[in-house]
């Protein structure tokens, strides 16, 4: 056999790619070794790493042969990327010299080899097996240490080897037996070892344990009353202060009190991190906290690049965006973010291709008043000229205040309570016990829906007209109020995504004037 196709997997924005190698051998004519599809460096670089890998595997090295080999990658026209390929390429290799023998078919053969024929872990295995799995595979074939994350994924059997010599003893189907010594004679056969196939990795949900707890910060009742309606609606929050008042580890401590991931959100999380090569276990299973320095470039935050990757509001999906100094980052980056939160995904359009990646997160942003800090300030004097606190203002438009549900203020605690032992604010896990209740309330509510929605923030105009019944009484109060403060139809209709959400705390059937009036408290007190 002169001709051999092997099958692999490479990915694709955020999804696997099934790519074939083909190996086509000639033989007694001038050495030549070609790797064509679109390879990048990393990929075309995996010829010098399968060829030592093999001699050291105690095969010929394929540079030592009067032979014309030419590999291929196919789809041909899909840009292939990193060294996903080398173990498939060097099966596909083996299998066209008739050095080893087995069926191809139904298995998927990944991973990265070293120059000693050890297989080194690669990115992105969850969702390489996901799709894999789709297209019929029967088996598929990792590098040991991404052999759990693998098993994830039920239906298909995954095998983990350290080495390449463990998968060509695995499937090698010939009666070649142990490779003859140079002494000449053969010694005794020996059965061949067997690779097991890994168990099934168990989604569990861990009690998680953390440094702060909610009753660790004296004060600031009125910002821990914003956080939890935002954690039970998903709503966007900003909090605004002077420096020191506790706005960082108010938010930090937020994503401990929202509610666990399903599973099937954990399955996603962990994809989207194993791609991008964040994954530090086998499974993600609560939700990203991200806190992007005010200095991130554009493409970190909202993703893109030649071939487009996912930024910081992907990697936030399910879970929290941190944004502390919020007006300290780039103007260009916070218009940017209009569409992930109106929307919840985020289209990016580049000259070769184009890509929407999920965004569904948690806005938490954390501001000065002013650029010294001290505005409004009863204890300090605010030095900041009125160029300085007008360009300061302009700096987040009026768009992205409309598009944040809740401005809370977070100003001076005092000092008699921060050295009070006795006063002591209500502990996390009640908290979190209060957000799953309204959150379970909420499910029950768009059991129905056409539309999958989990949350108050992800209602549309019509689901609000279809399920937030309001009385004339409540409605007039909103509608008076909503003239005074000159609110926007987006604030008009998160005013009462808000209300919603405060009634399903209280387990209140109807959204009454008195939810109304707290949702008012968190607008932001400026002109829009």
């Amino acid at each position: 056999m002169s001709f051999s196709r092997v099958y692999s997997a490479q990915t694709h924005l955020l999804k696997g790619k099934i790519v074939t190698v083909e190996v086509d051998i000639t033989k007694n004519t001038l050495h030549a070794f070609t790797l064509v599809g679109l390879p990048d460096k990393a990929v075309d670089e995996s010829k010098d790493r399968m060829s030592s890998a093999l001699k050291n595997s105690g095969f010929k090295s394929p540079k030592n042969q009067n032979q014309k080999i030419v590999i291929s990658l196919s789809p041909a026209d899909l840009k292939k990327e990193g060294p996903y390929f080398d173990l498939a390429i060097a099966l596909a290799y083996l299998l066209s010299a008739e050095e080893i023998d087995f069926d191809p078919k139904g298995k998927i053969f990944l991973g990265e080899l070293s120059l000693n024929g050890e297989l080194q872990p690669i990115k992105g295995v969850l969702p390489l097996t996901e799709q894999a799995k789709k297209q019929g595979y029967k088996e598929i074939f990792v590098p040991l240490a991404n052999a759990e994350e693998a098993a994830l994924v039920k239906g298909i059997a995954i095998y983990g080897a350290k080495t390449l010599k463990e998968v060509i003893d695995h499937i090698d189907q010939s009666d070649q037996g142990e490779r003859v010594p140079k002494s000449g004679k053969p010694g005794p056969r020996k059965e061949k070892p067997k690779i097991s196939v890994q168990r099934p990795t168990v989604i569990a949900h861990k009690d998680a344990t953390h440094d702060i707890d909610f009753s660790d910060i004296k004060g600031q009742e009125s910002a821990k009353r914003g956080l939890e309606i935002a954690a039970a609606g998903g709503h966007n929050i900003a909090l605004s202060g002077p420096p020191g008042t506790g706005k960082t580890m108010l938010a930090r401590v937020f994503s401990h009190i929202l509610p666990e991931l399903s599973n099937e959100d954990i399955l996603e999380i962990t994809g989207i991190h194993s791609i991008v090569g964040l994954l530090e276990d086998a499974l993600v299973t609560e939700p990203p906290f991200r806190a992007p320095h005010h200095t991130a470039s554009y493409v970190s935050m909202i993703g893109g690049g030649t071939n487009p990757k996912p930024g910081e509001v992907t990697l936030a999906h399910k879970g929290v965006l941190f944004l502390d100094e919020f007006p300290e980052f780039e103007k260009r980056v916070l218009e940017a973010l209009r569409q992930p939160l109106e929307d919840n995904i985020v289209s990016i359009s580049r000259a070769r291709g184009s890509a929407i990646f999920p965004s569904n997160f948690i806005l938490v942003a954390a501001m000065n008043p002013c650029p010294c800090g001290n505005k409004g300030n009863k204890d300090k004097i605010c030095i900041c000229k009125p160029n300085d606190l007008d360009r300061y203002s302009r700096r987040i438009s009026g768009p992205i205040i409309d598009r944040i549900d809740l401005w809370v203020t977070v100003g001076n605690v005092d000092y008699k309570k921060l050295s009070d032992e006795v006063v002591r604010s209500e502990k996390t896990h009640t908290i979190k016990d209060r957000v799953k209740q309204a959150r379970l309330i909420q499910e029950r509510r768009f059991k129905d829906s056409k539309r999958k929605i989990k949350t108050n923030s992800e209602m549309n105009v019509k689901d609000l007209g279809n399920i937030v019944k309001l009385t004339k009484e409540v409605r007039d109060l909103l509608d008076g109020s909503a003239e005074r403060l000159a609110l926007s139809a987006r604030a008009y209709h998160r005013v009462i995504k808000i209300a919603r959400t405060i009634a399903d705390l209280e387990n209140s059937k109807e959204v009454e004037a008195n939810h109304i009036l707290e949702a008012l408290q968190y607008r932001p007190k400026v002109t829009q």
